[in-house]
C-alpha cells in the first residue's frame, strides 16, 4: 500500500468528525435493509428461503434499525456541533476516532455474528456499548471544559444518549440470557428515551435557526417548557408501552400530538417551500403530529371497543416517517454546508426524499388489514424496495463527499 496515499486519505477522511461518523451511518442505512429485503422476499414466497439467524431477524432488524443506524449520524453531528454551541475548542481526532473503530468493530461483528455464533454476538454487542460510552465521555469531556453558558441542549441530549447506553444493555442481557422481555424493553428505550428526545431536542434547537437564515421576518419560536413536556410525555408514554396499557396512551398522545402541530404551525412549514433543504425538515417534522395521531387513534379505539385497528403504523409514522427522514434531511444539510457546497437541496435529492416518504407511506399501507391479505405483503416490500433504492442514490450523491477536502479549500 502506498503509505503517503494513503495517510493522505485518511488525514482527509478523518479531519472532522462528521466525515467519518456520517460515512459508517450511510453504509449502515444499507446494508441491514438488503438484508431485510432478503428475509421478506423469502417469507412471502418469492426469492429463496430465509436466512438462519441465531436470534429471530425481526428483533435483529429492530435492533439495528433502532441502535445501529442513527447513532452514527448523532455523534457526527454532536462531536461536530457541541463545541461550537458551548463556545469551546473543537474536539480532537485523537479523542472521536477510538468511538469511531470501537462502534464499527463492534457492529460488523455483531452483524456477522448473527448467521453463526451467539456469544460472538454478545461480544460485539459489548464492544459496540464500549465505543458508545466512550463517545458519551467525549461529549461530556467537551462540555466540562467548555465555557461557563446555557447548557440547557447538550445536558439534555447527553442523558438520551445515555439513555440509549441502556438500552443498548438490555439487548445484550437478552442476548446473554435469553429473556425475551427485554426484547421489547430495548426497543421501547431505543424509540421514546432514546431516538425521539434527542430529535425533537435537535430539531427544537436547529429547525428555527435554519429558518430564519432563509425566511424573512421570521420569529424564533424555541419554548423552553415544551421540551419538557414533550420529553416527560415521552417517558409516560415509554411507562404506558412496558406495563401494556394501551388503551390509554391517547391521553398522552393527544396532547403530544397538539404540541408537535403547534411547532409545525408556528416554525411556520407553510413559508418553508422558497428552500427544498429547508423543506424537507419541515415535512420530515410533520411526520411527528401523523406519528402521535395515529397512536392517538389508535388507543382511543381500542379503549372504546377494544378493536386493535392500525397494527405498528403509529410506530412507522414515527420510525420511518419521522426520525429516518429527519435523519436523511439533516445530513443532507450538514454534509452539503460542510463539505463547501452551496446550501442547495439539488432536485435529485428532492427527489430522493420525496421518495423516502412514500416509501413511509407504504409501509404504514402494510399494517392495513386489506381483505386481501397479500397486499400487505406487497406493500411492505414495496417500503423496502423504495427505501434501497433511494438510498442507494443518496449514498452514491453524498457518501463521496466524506472522503474528499472541501471544495472551498477550507479545513475540515
Amino acid at each position: 500500500m502506498n503509505k503517503p496515499l494513503f495517510n493522505t486519505f485518511w488525514n482527509t477522511f478523518s479531519a472532522v468528525p462528521h466525515r467519518l461518523f456520517f460515512f459508517s451511518g450511510a453504509v449502515q442505512l444499507l446494508l441491514p435493509m438488503l438484508f431485510w429485503a432478503s428475509e421478506l422476499s423469502a417469507r412471502y414466497g418469492i426469492l429463496g428461503t430465509p436466512l438462519d439467524t441465531v436470534i429471530p431477524a425481526t428483533w435483529a432488524h429492530g435492533f439495528v434499525m433502532l441502535y445501529g443506524i442513527f447513532i452514527f449520524f448523532i455523534y457526527g453531528f454532536l462531536m461536530t456541533v457541541f463545541p461550537r454551541w458551548m463556545r469551546s475548542t473543537a474536539i480532537s481526532r485523537e479523542h472521536y476516532v477510538p468511538s469511531f473503530v470501537w462502534l464499527n468493530t463492534g457492529l460488523l461483528i455483531f452483524e456477522i455474528s448473527l448467521f453463526f455464533s451467539r456469544t460472538s454476538a454478545l461480544t460485539g454487542l459489548l464492544i459496540f456499548l464500549l465505543g458508545w460510552l466512550h463517545g458519551i465521555y467525549i461529549l461530556y469531556r467537551s462540555l466540562k471544559q467548555s465555557p461557563p453558558g446555557d447548557k440547557y441542549y447538550e445536558r439534555i441530549l447527553l442523558s438520551a444518549l445515555s439513555l440509549g447506553a441502556v438500552g443498548v444493555s438490555c439487548f445484550s442481557w437478552f442476548i446473554y440470557s435469553d429473556n425475551w422481555q427485554f426484547i421489547s424493553l430495548a426497543f421501547n428505550i431505543g424509540i421514546w428515551l432514546f431516538l425521539l428526545p434527542i430529535l425533537f431536542t435537535v430539531s427544537h434547537r436547529m429547525l428555527p435557526f435554519f429558518t430564519t437564515n432563509v425566511l424573512d421576518n421570521y420569529h424564533l419560536f424555541q419554548p423552553r417548557a415544551s421540551l419538557w413536556i414533550f420529553i416527560s410525555g415521552c417517558s409516560l408514554h415509554f411507562l404506558l408501552e412496558q406495563k401494556h396499557l394501551t388503551q390509554w396512551l391517547f391521553l398522552i398522545d393527544i396532547p403530544l400530538a397538539a404540541l408537535a402541530l403547534l411547532h409545525t404551525v408556528r416554525w411556520q412549514i407553510q413559508r418553508s417551500f422558497v428552500n427544498r433543504l429547508l423543506a424537507v425538515l419541515h415535512m420530515a417534522f410533520f411526520w411527528l403530529f401523523i406519528g402521535f395521531s395515529l397512536y392517538s387513534a389508535q388507543s382511543l379505539v381500542l379503549f372504546i371497543s377494544g378493536d386493535y385497528i392500525l397494527n405498528r403504523a403509529p410506530l412507522h409514522a414515527i420510525t420511518i416517517g419521522f426520525i429516518s427522514s429527519m435523519l436523511i434531511a439533516m445530513a443532507s444539510r450538514v454534509t452539503l454546508g460542510h463539505s463547501g457546497r452551496a446550501l442547495i437541496l439539488d432536485r435529485l435529492s428532492w427527489l430522493l426524499f420525496l421518495g423516502l416518504q412514500l416509501a413511509a407511506v407504504s409501509r404504514l399501507l402494510a399494517d392495513v388489514q386489506f381483505q386481501q391479505a397479500n397486499l400487505n405483503g406487497l406493500f411492505n416490500l414495496l417500503a423496502v424496495a423504495l427505501w434501497l433504492v433511494c438510498v442507494s442514490i443518496w449514498f452514491a450523491r453524498y457518501a463521496p463527499m466524506y472522503l474528499r477536502k472541501r471544495i472551498d479549500g477550507n479545513p475540515g
